[in-house]
């Protein structure tokens, strides 16, 4: 033994069969279909952009971004903001129909409260009693839209 400390043995090169064999991870990725660097744990939420330095870094792991994938969160978040805005949407028409049922099924209530008095069909103006409720059938909405649609117009009169 040296003063210097213990000595490391030396490399002795060791001959193989078929040579070295050196696999870069990278190209097994791609073989596989998937991208040649693994996909960081960081979503990059906090990302900072600089004009002068012309980079993209995130705040949150304190790392450059590459600009494909900064451009690619800011469509998917846009993307998101729109299906959200269309669900909402949606929501509020389906509301509002609930709401105009129950404003119909609000007034035919209070008329039926009047002491005196019954509702009244709009077209006949005959009275509709509780026992013609039973009574009563349904018919289809376009179907309905449609009669009534060629009623009002004067040029079918005649038909």
């Amino acid at each position: 033994m040296n003063e210097e400390g213990p000595r490391t043995p030396p490399i002795e090169p060791q001959s193989y069969l078929g040579g070295v064999t050196v696999i870069d991870f990278g190209d097994l990725r791609v073989a596989r279909g998937m991208t040649r660097r693994p996909v960081r744990t960081c979503r990059h939420h906090g990302l900072r952009y600089d004009d002068r330095e012309r980079r993209i870094w995130c705040s949150d792991c304190e790392t450059d971004v590459e600009p494909f994938d900064a451009f690619k969160l800011l469509v998917e978040h846009f993307d998101g903001a729109q299906k959200k805005a269309r669900r909402m949407l949606e929501e509020a028409n389906e509301a509002q129909s609930f709401q105009l049922r129950s404003i119909a099924a609000k007034e035919i209530d209070q008329k039926w409260r009047k002491r005196n008095m019954v509702p009244a069909c709009p077209h006949c103006r005959a009275g509709i009693w509780p026992e013609d409720v039973k009574r009563m059938g349904l018919v289809g909405k376009e179907y309905d839209s449609a009669r009534r649609a060629r009623a009002a117009d004067p040029a079918r009169k005649g038909e």
